[in-house]
């Protein structure tokens, strides 16, 4: 029980580094160097509206995958809320009210506002989609009570009769590739729209402020989003991964690599959301394979069945220490 325990506590201070301690240093000197670079005469120039937007971002992603994180989920979920109400309350406010607040302040307090009221811009918006995800997640499951739920691919016995066998589609990239591509969209969307707005510039006057956002959400955000996410389900490829009685295969699409257990130094098996993946390493193969992205066939979800039994003791045998997540959704073998 304590080996579980503080496996599950590496596990849990792990992604809140990598998904929510990362994001939020970044995010600081992002708009630390903002603040800098606008304080010094620089103001909204293409670098530090730059920076803002990516700042800001950071913030946003971090706060979303804390409230993910949070234990139990209904006060992740109740946090969600209220900082988004918050947040868009304010942005609100400020675009509508912020100017004649700024005015009669000093020029450096002027400037460092700025920069943190075009932060908060990204950061409530990335805020706002996770909590539309949490509410299309929330109608999905209820419309799942009402039709059969799309069944999880399941565990077949090797013809050879020595092992288990699961296919299901994949996406093979790291799940770090899909992080820097999403700061990309970001800055690549920002930046399209500055010039969509610049060369819009009289159209964007008389609209106002809070529809230009909303519409630069739809027009820029959402295409660049749906585009990113078609490139991606393009590359899905079938794949099978089977354990025997000493080795364990992996096929994706047409090529096939056999890892021994003896050489196998990790195995991250995560069966639900849209990281769900296998991740393996060992003689010689370095496999990311994310389901959760992959187009999934008619009635099946783009999920992964819990791994055997009979592997863990096969991989304790082997000399593999076991990791779990909290609610166990990743389990990860290392050696």
């Amino acid at each position: 029980m304590t080996e579980e325990t503080t496996a599950e506590t590496r596990v849990r201070v792990k992604v809140t580094r990598t998904f929510v301690r990362v994001p939020l240093l970044l995010g600081t000197i992002l708009l630390l160097a903002a603040i800098g670079v606008t304080l010094l005469g620089d103001d909204l120039s293409f670098l530090p509206f730059l920076l803002m937007l990516i700042g800001g971002w950071c913030f946003g992603f971090a706060f979303v995958n804390a409230t993910m994180e949070m234990v139990p989920a209904r006060n992740g979920a109740i946090l969600h809320v209220g900082v988004a109400v918050v947040l868009g309350a304010m942005v609100a406010f400020v675009i509508e009210f912020g100017g004649d607040l700024l005015d009669p302040l000093p020029e450096t307090v002027r400037g460092i506002a700025v920069v943190l009221q075009m932060a908060a811009i990204p950061a409530t918006g990335w805020i706002w989609l996770g909590l539309i995800g949490r509410v299309t997640d929330l109608f999905a499951r209820r419309d799942a009570k009402k039709r059969p739920p799309p069944v999880t691919p399941q565990w077949e016995r090797e013809e050879s009769g020595d092992g288990s066998i699961v296919r299901f589609p994949a996406v093979e990239v790291r799940t770090r590739v899909l992080t820097r591509a999403i700061v990309v969209i970001v800055a690549v969307g920002g930046l399209f729209a500055v010039v969509l707005m610049i060369a819009l510039d009289d159209i964007v006057m008389r609209m106002g402020p809070r529809i230009v956002i909303i519409l630069m959400g739809v027009v820029v955000g959402l295409p660049l989003y749906l585009v990113f996410t078609a490139i991606l389900r393009r590359r899905t490829l079938q794949c099978t991964v089977a354990f025997g009685n000493d080795h364990l295969r992996v096929r994706v699409g047409s090529a096939m690599h056999t890892i021994p257990f003896r050489d196998l130094e990790l195995l991250r098996w995560r069966t639900r959301s849209d990281y769900a993946r296998i991740e393996v390493r060992g003689a010689g193969a370095d496999l990311s394979l994310i389901t959760g992205i992959a187009k999934p066939p008619r009635g099946f979800s783009a999920e992964l069945p819990p791994l055997p039994r009979r592997v863990y003791r096969r991989f304790e045998l082997a000399g593999l220490s076991l990791e779990k997540s909290r609610r166990d959704e990743v389990i990860t073998f290392r050696r």
